[in-house]
């Protein structure tokens, strides 16, 4: 399996390369030359496979020989044990034919962990067996930091710096990065907002010479392949819980970033019947409002009650506008510089094929709280602020009734109990047995202004081996 980039002038890589460089040297991303392929008959065959072995099946070729198979069926097996339900992603029904599939049984209670765990792994692994150290700078709107923390917090070969944008997290989510202790972990607050942290970390992947060429950055944001190929598996999972794939299904996915629902995407082009993506959004909906009228527009970022999606750049909808231009690299870098400029559209055709591909909607803090009441009304079920916009979008946007509709369940609801507590829900969301003390926890974090040379200085000054 050989990786390609976005943009067509870097060159191509094996597994191990890209797992470790996370942005090409172009500034794209890195996608599969080609996907794997299976049939209705080999999908069904895997109908009563534990997770992590139906997780090997869908991933498997994507590492390759990368990976020795019993290694990597171990490593699976480790990552998904450490899961606080059996059944890994369980699915719970709302109503006639719709489900929320809960992905926030991991450690750090949201679906992150299904990937940041197996990543930790995986880099443990590649770096121990080159004798390597690396530098882990990545950017979180809230849950992406500490899945990566928990996921990498035990590998010897790494130093791991998370910038998060100060104040615009919420507190559960905070202390979740900030109480991890460890010398190789570090945790940025930047004076800015999601987009600036992950400019900074993007600007430093592409120029590395602030760490004086005595280690290397490695990613982990959904910029990198592995994370994406992760959150393949659980479309496969509970499309094989509900009847699949005999049956199609529909999954809403609540997203900023792109890089969940184009897991979505890739698992339907992997030969599953998916008959509908979702696209929900808050507030901030450049995706939406591409979606609905071929314009891609930054706007102001505002803040919601949804943090994770307050998000104006989403960096993994590169990869669909790649596949959207026939794999033409240099059309989407000509794209991608405009649209740093100014709005940008698409041919007409192209973006007809997308609304094909997806229906999107954007949901407001108003209409997320309202569903958060109405559906614990309805079931005495709790949703986070997210879900319960996955939840909404699913609702406005249903094609067919007769197809189950699943929404994908991003984070526990005891991570944002000021938007359950706005709903107007008066039960407070217990945090889980293992984060019980959470608040009681010592606190270690840096506060930086929102300037690139002040963190890379920091980065540079406070790694390991500097």
């Amino acid at each position: 399996m050989r990786y390609i980039s976005t943009r067509g002038e870097a060159p191509a890589l094996g597994f191990e390369d890209v797992l470790l460089t996370g942005l090409a040297t172009d500034g794209g991303l890195y996608v599969p030359e080609s996907l794997p392929h299976f049939s209705l008959e080999e999908i069904r065959s895997w109908r009563g496979l534990s997770y992590s072995e139906l997780a090997f099946n869908v991933m498997h070729p994507f590492v390759d020989d990368a990976v020795p198979a019993d290694d990597f069926r171990k490593m699976l097996d480790e990552t998904y044990s450490v899961f606080a339900h059996q059944a890994v992603a369980p699915l719970v029904q709302l109503d006639t034919n719709e489900w929320v599939m809960e992905l926030f049984r991991g450690p750090t209670l949201a679906f992150k962990d299904f990937a940041l765990q197996l990543l930790g792994r995986l880099l443990d692994y590649v770096l121990e067996k080159r004798k390597q150290h690396v530098v882990i700078m990545g950017a979180t709107s809230g849950d992406t930091g500490s899945a990566a923390i928990e996921g990498c917090r035990k590998c010897e070969h790494v130093d791991i710096f998370i910038l998060h944008p100060y104040q615009r997290v919420s507190e559960v989510q905070r202390r979740q990065m900030t109480t991890v202790q460890g010398d190789n972990i570090h945790n940025i607050a930047v004076r800015g907002n999601f987009d600036d942290c992950q400019r900074m970390v993007k600007e430093s992947f592409g120029n590395q010479s602030f760490l004086g060429g005595k280690t290397q950055l490695a990613a982990v944001n959904s910029i990198n392949w592995a994370r994406i190929m992760a959150q393949i598996v659980y479309y496969f999972h509970a499309s094989l819980a509900l009847g699949g794939p005999d049956r199609s299904m529909a999954f809403s996915v609540p997203t900023g970033n792109f890089g969940d629902i184009f897991a979505g995407y890739l698992a339907k082009k992997m030969g599953l019947p998916i008959s509908q993506l979702v696209i929900a959004t808050n507030r901030n909906d450049i995706l939406h409002r591409f979606m609905s009228g071929n314009k891609y527009e930054q706007h102001q970022l505002e803040h919601t009650l949804s943090p994770s999606m307050d998000i104006m750049v989403s960096s993994n909808f590169e990869r669909l506008l790649f596949d959207l231009h026939g794999r033409d690299g240099l059309a989407v870098k000509t794209l991608l510089e405009n649209a740093a400029k100014g709005p940008v559209s698409i041919e007409d055709y192209r973006w007809k094929h997308a609304r094909k591909l997806f229906d999107s909607d954007a949901v407001d803090d108003k209409a997320t709280c309202d569903t958060i009441r109405e559906i614990y009304e309805q079931n005495e079920y709790l949703l986070d602020p997210h879900t319960a916009i996955g939840v909404r979008a699913a609702r406005n946007c249903r094609r067919d009734q007769a197809v189950p509709m699943i929404t994908l369940g991003t984070a526990h609801p005891a991570k944002f109990p000021d938007a359950v507590a706005e709903s107007g829900v008066i039960v407070k969301p217990p945090l889980p047995a293992h984060m019980a003390d959470l608040f009681e926890r010592e606190e270690r974090y840096t506060v930086l202004d929102n300037n690139i040379a002040g963190v890379q200085e920091f980065i540079a000054k406070h790694w390991k081996n500097a």
